[in-house]
C-alpha cells in the first residue's frame, strides 16, 4: 500500500522502510542521527504526514518521495518538541522551481508600488508553507530551504516572525536577546562592510531571516556556526535540545 493510500484511508501513514532509508541516506545531516533518533524522527514524520496536506503548483506531480523528504527535514527541528510545535496550519504547497509572489509596498510619500518577488520558499503566518522542489533538492551543503521555512513557522508560533521563537522553560528571553541580537548586529556589520561571509548574507535582511538561515547552518554546518558564533551555536543547541556538532564527532 502506497503512502497516498494510507492518507486516503485516514490512518497514520507508514513510511516504507526502503523509502525512509533512501531519504536518510541522501541527507547527510539525517544520516548522522543515532538509530534511536532516526526511529523517533520517522514516527514524527509519519504523524506529520497524517496531519498536514500536501499539494503542488506549476504542473508538478506529487509523489511519496517528495512528501517524505520534506516531512523528514521539516520534523528534524522539532524532534525534541513534538508535532504540537507546528500547530495552527496544515498546508504545504510544492512548486517545481522558484515561484513569483506579487507584493505591494508604500513608500515614505504613501505611494504604493507593486512588484513581483521571486522566492524559493515562503511561510505564511497561520497559512501554508510553500517550497520550491528544485531548491529542496539542494539540501545537504549548508543550504536548506525546508529547514529555513519550518524555522519561520517556529518563529511564528508566538506571533509575527521576529527572530525570537517561543522559548521553553530554562531558556530565558533575556539570554536569547543578548546572544542572538549581538550576533545578528555583528553579522550585519560584516555584510555591510563588503565581507564575503561563509554564512548566507541574506541572514542580514531581518532577525527572522537570521534565525532561519542560522537554523540551516545549525543542522547542516554546525562546525561553521560554532567557529563563527560559538555562543549562538550554544543558544540554538539549548533551544532545539539537539547537538549536531556532537553527532558529527560520534
Amino acid at each position: 500500500m502506497g503512502l497516498f493510500d494510507w492518507l486516503r484511508g485516514r490512518r497514520r501513514p507508514e513510511i516504507a522502510a526502503d523509502l525512509w532509508a533512501q531519504t536518510v541516506a541522501g541527507l547527510p545531516f539525517l544520516a548522522v542521527l543515532t538509530v534511536d533518533e532516526q526511529k523517533r524522527l520517522k514516527l514524527l514524520a509519519e504523524e506529520f504526514l497524517a496531519e498536514k496536506e500536501f499539494s503542488t503548483g506549476g504542473g508538478l506531480e506529487l509523489n511519496d518521495a517528495m512528501c517524505v523528504a520534506i516531512a523528514a527535514q521539516g520534523c528534524l527541528p522539532i524532534l525534541e518538541f513534538g508535532l504540537s510545535a507546528y500547530r495552527g496550519w496544515v498546508g504545504i504547497v510544492i512548486y517545481p522551481d522558484e515561484f513569483v509572489v506579487p507584493r505591494q509596498m508604500a513608500d515614505e510619500d504613501g505611494v504604493v508600488h507593486e512588484y513581483d518577488d521571486v522566492l524559493s520558499g515562503e511561510a505564511w503566518e497561520g497559512g501554508p508553507l510553500i517550497i520550491s522542489w528544485r531548491d529542496a533538492q539542494m539540501a545537504g551543503d549548508g543550504y536548506n530551504v525546508v529547514i529555513h521555512e519550518f524555522a519561520h513557522k517556529l518563529d511564528m508560533l508566538n506571533g509575527e516572525a521576529d527572530g525570537i521563537p517561543a522559548l521553553h522553560a530554562g531558556l530565558p528571553v533575556d539570554r536569547w536577546e543578548k546572544v542572538f541580537f549581538a550576533a545578528w548586529e555583528d553579522f550585519c556589520q560584516r555584510v555591510d562592510s563588503g565581507e564575503e561571509t561563509r554564512i548566507d548574507p541574506y541572514a542580514s535582511e531581518h532577525p527572522a531571516e537570521f534565525f532561519a538561515v542560522l537554523s540551516e547552518n545549525f543542522f547542516e554546518q554546525p562546525a561553521l556556526l560554532t567557529a563563527e558564533y560559538p555562543e549562538l551555536y550554544a543558544l540554538l543547541r539549548d533551544y532545539y535540545r539537539q547537538d549536531p556538532l556532537a553527532r558529527l564527532a560520534a
